[in-house]
């Protein structure tokens, strides 16, 4: 069995491109980091929790209020991340993060986590395009997070433009850039 490098933490958000993350999530346990992953609402209702508890082996965290014991989960859990990777990040989340807002368990998560932030996009190329994303990305980016993408192409609703969620092969060499 490979050494734990380090403790990442995966959120999965609401875009069609959730599916993509379990990808991620196996190559990331694969590799030998500590993957423990936070769902969002949306992101559960296009990929089960239990998809990701698998190919973790950690439980995933869906919520503030599932926890098993006194201790808040996710201010634990930022005691110990190296890296925080949003793979796909919706221009909500990517919103929330510009602004400070921690209203469900992956936004209060971030706002906790003092370790790097890698940000894969995963959206519509006329949302991507919108004045207000590119303002909060160019925020984020002023702020130290790292952009993975967005990929040009075709995306699922049938739009071409930039929007894609990076390729998983390009996000984990990004990780492994940030944490070598």
């Amino acid at each position: 069995m490979a050494e734990i490098k380090h403790t990442v933490v995966l959120g999965i958000t609401g875009s069609i491109a959730a599916y993509k993350g379990a990808d991620l999530c196996s190559k990331l346990t694969q590799a030998g980091f500590d993957v423990n992953v936070i769902m969002t609402a949306s992101a559960q209702e296009l990929v089960r929790p239990r998809t990701f508890l698998t190919l973790s082996r950690n439980p995933v965290m869906t919520d503030l209020w599932s926890v098993p014991d006194w201790r808040p989960g996710h201010i634990e859990l930022s005691e110990r991340a190296s890296i925080l990777v949003i793979a796909p990040a919706t221009a909500n989340i990517i919103g929330k993060l510009a602004c400070g807002i921690a209203d469900d368990a992956l936004s209060t998560f971030a706002l906790s986590h003092q370790g790097a932030l890698l940000i894969a996009p995963g959206m519509n190329p006329r949302m991507w395009a919108n004045p207000a994303v590119q303002e909060n990305v160019e925020k984020l980016k002023r702020r130290g997070a790292v952009f993975a993408g967005p990929a040009s192409g075709r995306v699922a609703c049938g739009a071409d433009g930039d929007g894609r969620m990076a390729e998983v092969d390009v996000i984990m060499q990004q990780v492994m850039k940030i944490l070598n």
